[in-house]
């Protein structure tokens, strides 16, 4: 009688076993792999000859089905996205270790003058394919075509960063 009660608990044993393994391997692949994303935002950085910022861990976003794609919004930013599930990061980029500040930026030729100067007016716009907004900011720096800056909104505390594309706007990018 104790034999049949012991062979009863052991599969009772197993079967809760075989039941929690799966939620403990869907909870382990619900989550993205950071170091996989730490290791592409590298490659993709490290071309551009930048150091990429590693994604900050406590963020929990869906697992992407596909491999995220990285690109470069611009020369300080990288984004990260998957698009079957709509998420996007952005990583900042930093100069290597040891760089001098001549050539951690980007070359620009010298005749290029701000189209943007702190204290402008700026139209910035926000374009998907089925809308475009737009919304007016303050600079607050200074800006060439191509450059992205930081804006003030409508009030003093909403700040917003936009790439210029001519004198006096400016594109929020996707």
């Amino acid at each position: 009688m104790s034999r049949n009660i012991l062979t009863r608990l052991a599969a009772c044993a197993a079967a809760a076993v075989s039941l929690t393994a799966p939620i403990a391997a869907q909870a382990q692949q619900g989550n993205e792999d950071w170091q996989t994303i730490d290791v592409l935002t590298d490659m993709v950085a490290n071309a551009m000859g930048r150091n990429a910022t590693p994604v900050d861990r406590r963020i929990r976003l869906a697992r992407c089905p596909e491999q995220a794609s990285v690109t470069a919004l611009d020369a300080q930013t990288l984004a990260v996205r998957c698009a079957s599930l709509g998420w996007r990061l952005r990583v900042p980029m930093t100069a290597p270790a040891g760089a001098s500040p001549a050539a951690a930026s980007f070359a620009r030729p010298a005749a290029s003058a701000p189209v943007i100067r702190r204290g402008d007016n700026v139209r910035v716009t926000i374009e998907t394919e089925s809308y475009s907004i737009s919304y007016a900011a303050v600079a607050t720096q200074d800006g060439r075509v191509g450059e992205t800056i930081a804006l003030r909104g409508a009030d003093a505390k909403s700040t917003l960063s936009a790439t210029v594309t001519g004198a006096g706007r400016a594109k929020l990018q996707d």
